[in-house]
Parts: structure tokens; C-alpha cells; sequence
């Protein structure tokens, strides 16, 4: 009995510890994702420094407009991956959607005060996926309101409308969900998208499936809210009320035609027919990229010549046809 009783001390102890250990790593990590939630409640700006490009141009910026249930981090991915093209034109910097949910209003203010802290002169907007449409309103409002033009908005596999999205029964119920006031559990939405990159496994490599997977079960995910209401600003999107509206701001559109979540044929003749005044280019394609759609942080070789010959064509600098580059 005594020696029974002594083996139960032992165990007691040893889980005590582990449950105590345990305990303490759970509290430290509801801790820091409430603090990553909390941070994320607003829209703002999101800079990446490189001190190449605000030495040369300090007035001149891209602003990147993420795409759909694209997190933060993605967003600065993205740019990282695309530095060595974009950074030959302006600073980086993305816009960092509210988890309380999309609201243009408040992108436009931030993009706004951005601009004035800066005293930039020039702006770029790349428009990543559904960015695009955003990229778009924010170029009118910020014409209109304030007086800012854009030099360029850069669609990247951006759907003209939802009629675009080829997926239109899981867009349809997602937008139908949110507007009766359902907000779908994170759970429930990761296990949903898991299945659809399964599916889908041509699109991409196991490795991917997987990192993509595991940022939906982190803290810094997009929250279901700010999906839904993404989906719904998708759903509700109407290009023409922007017709005539850019003055003389270029847009260009990048695509892959095996693009497999977006109708790379509609979307890239929507966008150049309404917008004919404004489109400078819509010919250069993403050819080899995997996935298809809008993949510039997992295929930057494929991208950066693609950007880069934009560049040189629509924005050039001085000298040689615009193909010197300023360092």
C-alpha cells in the first residue's frame, strides 16, 4: 500500500506539472492571439521597408490591395516577393483589412492618411485578386475626394463581377449566410476549405495545401466576418459605376487562362471593355504559374518579369526608354 501510495505521489506530481505547463502555454497563447485580434479590429497600412526605393523615390509608392481571405502577413508576402520589380518604381506598402469586415470607407481614409504622411506624389495600386475591384473604387474616391490620382492600377486576375467566380455555389451561399446575419464558424470554413484544395490538388503542391491550411488555424488569419463581407462586396460589384471616373489613370490586366477560380477570358474582356479609356494592357499572361490564380508570393519568377515589363512600358524612366534602373 505504501508503495502504491508513493507511485501515486510520483504521478500526481508529474501531472501536475505537465497540466500546469500546458495550462500556461494555453493562456500564453490566448493572450497573444487576443492581442493579434485586438491589433487587427482597424484597416491600416501596411509598409515594407527597403531602403533602395525610398532613397529613389521618395514621393512614389505601390499600395497593394489583398485579395480574397489573403491575411496580413500574405499581403507583405506578396510584396517581398515582387520587391525587386515594384521597388523600381516606388515604396511598398498593403492595406490590411479589418477582421470587423470590409469597409471601403475606411480604406480609402487610411490609404488616404498614408499618402499625407508620406507626401507621396505618385501612386501605383495592385490590385491582388478581388483587390482589384477595391483598387478601383479607392482610384475614384481618392480622384474625386481628394484630388489624388493614380498613375496605375495593376489587376491581377481580378474578376470584373461575380460572374466571374467560377465557384458560384459556395459564393452564392457564403453571401446568403452573411446578409441573414449567419457568421460561419472558423471551424467550419477551414474544414470546408481544406476539402476544396484537396479537390482542387492541380492547382497546387501538397506543401502548399498544407502551409495554406495551417495560416487558416492561426491567430492571424482573416476572421470569418471580414470572408463574408469580402464575398459580399464581390457579390455587389458593379464596374460601370466607375466608368469615366479614373481620368487618366492606366490600368493593366495580368492572368493565366488555366486560372481555376476566376474566368480568366470574362474577367480580363470585362475589364477592357468598360474600362477602354483607362486599359493600357491586357495581353500579358502568368503562364506557369501553379496555382493559376493571382500567385504571385508562390511564383515570383513568373511574375516579376511580367510586372516588370509593365513597368518599363507604361511607367518608364528617364533614359533608354525607361529601361535604366535608378541604382
Amino acid at each position: 500500500m505504501l508503495r502504491h501510495a508513493a507511485e501515486l505521489k510520483d504521478f500526481s506530481r508529474r501531472s501536475f506539472l505537465i497540466g500546469a505547463g500546458s495550462s500556461g502555454l494555453l493562456a500564453a497563447d490566448m493572450f497573444i492571439t487576443r492581442q493579434i485580434q485586438a491589433e487587427r479590429r482597424v484597416t491600416k497600412i501596411l509598409p515594407v521597408g527597403d531602403d533602395v526605393a525610398e532613397a529613389y523615390f521618395p514621393d512614389a509608392a505601390w499600395i497593394l490591395f489583398p485579395g480574397y481571405k489573403t491575411s496580413w502577413e500574405e499581403a507583405q508576402w506578396i510584396l517581398n516577393s515582387l520587391r525587386g520589380a515594384l521597388r523600381q518604381r516606388g515604396q511598398l506598402a498593403a492595406v490590411g483589412y479589418s477582421n470587423l469586415g470590409l469597409e471601403v470607407d475606411e480604406v480609402t481614409d487610411a490609404v488616404v492618411a498614408h499618402v499625407r504622411e508620406r507626401k507621396l506624389r505618385k501612386l501605383y495600386f495592385y490590385g491582388h485578386s478581388f483587390g482589384g475591384m477595391v483598387a478601383t473604387e479607392v482610384a475614384t474616391r481618392l480622384r474625386e475626394w481628394h484630388g489624388v490620382k493614380v498613375e496605375l492600377i495593376l489587376l491581377d486576375s481580378s474578376p470584373y463581377s461575380k460572374y466571374d467566380v467560377l465557384d458560384q455555389s459556395w459564393f452564392d451561399g457564403v453571401v446568403f449566410l452573411y446578409e441573414s446575419g449567419f457568421r460561419v464558424p472558423s471551424v467550419l470554413r477551414g474544414g470546408y476549405e481544406l476539402g476544396e484544395r484537396v479537390v482542387h490538388k492541380n492547382e497546387r503542391s501538397w506543401r502548399q495545401i498544407w502551409d495554406q491550411t495551417l495560416e487558416q488555424l492561426t491567430p492571424i488569419a482573416p476572421s470569418s466576418v471580414l470572408i463574408q463581407s469580402e464575398s459580399a462586396y464581390i457579390y455587389h460589384f458593379d464596374a460601370t459605376r466607375f466608368v469615366d471616373r479614373l481620368g487618366e489613370t492606366k490600368m493593366a490586366f495580368i492572368g493565366n487562362p488555366r486560372d481555376g477560380t476566376v474566368n480568366y477570358e470574362t474577367a480580363r474582356a470585362g475589364w477592357a471593355r468598360t474600362f477602354s479609356r483607362n486599359m493600357a494592357s491586357s495581353d500579358r499572361r502568368t503562364d506557369g504559374a501553379l496555382p493559376a490564380h493571382a500567385s504571385p508570393q508562390w511564383n515570383p519568377f513568373v511574375y516579376r518579369p511580367v510586372v516588370q515589363g509593365l513597368e518599363d512600358e507604361l511607367l518608364p524612366l528617364p533614359g533608354a526608354a525607361g529601361r535604366v534602373t535608378p541604382y
